[in-house]
């Protein structure tokens, strides 16, 4: 029993020592390391599924707001058919549309008053009063629209390999809601780039 346990021992730093490349030193996984082994999968994802979005009607209207924009990248190939993804875009969506009130007042008042009076049998009094006041109040309404998603690609053995979050009041030439699929695709394009670099690829 003693020689079992001291063999066993024995193959563990083996292939503790060949697993560090001899060096000696414990091997670790930095968030550095996991964030760019995540990054390298991206390029081995051919088919990609956009599922539905949580977040009620607007939700469905930002998944077919993604699909043109992921299309429009020509990363992936999208597909309906989820079985035959090599990931999965998972994630919560919200387009809001509301009226932000404005409301000021400014007033000014003043007023003085003067008397004097005197009672005996002669009587002379004499008053003197000034009044005044002005008041001003504002009232003004905007209308404001954002959209905000949270979006995430998930692989075929449920991991996360990609996430983003974005949101936007709206662009000069689009939408709030097209302004974030724009933002959600430029920086998985960018990422994708990434990966290519980490990966030698040209």
């Amino acid at each position: 029993m003693k020689v079992w346990t001291t063999g066993v021992t024995a193959l563990m730093c083996v292939s503790l020592f060949a697993a560090d490349g001899g060096s000696g030193a414990p091997v670790a996984s930095s968030p550095a390391m996991l964030e760019d082994a995540s990054l390298r999968q991206l390029l081995t994802i051919r088919r990609v599924y956009i599922d539905r979005l949580t977040g009620g009607e607007t939700a469905a209207q930002m998944r077919d707001i993604l699909m043109s924009a992921f299309q429009g990248t020509k990363l992936f190939v999208l597909t309906e058919n989820q079985d035959r993804a090599d990931a999965v875009l998972r994630g919560a969506a919200e387009d809001l549309v509301y009226s932000e009130v404005h409301t000021s007042s400014d007033s000014i008042n003043a007023h003085v008053n003067a008397g004097t009076g005197r009672s005996s049998t002669r009587s002379n009094a004499a008053y003197g009063g000034l009044g005044f006041g002005e008041s001003e109040s504002e009232h003004s309404s905007e209308r404001r629209h954002e959209a905000i998603a949270a979006v995430r690609l998930v692989n075929k053995d449920g991991d996360v390999i990609w996430a983003t979050t974005q949101e936007s009041l709206g662009g000069k030439f689009r939408g709030a809601s097209a302004d974030v699929a724009e933002k959600i695709t430029s920086k998985l394009k960018e990422d994708y780039e990434k990966a290519r670099r980490l990966g030698g690829e040209k």
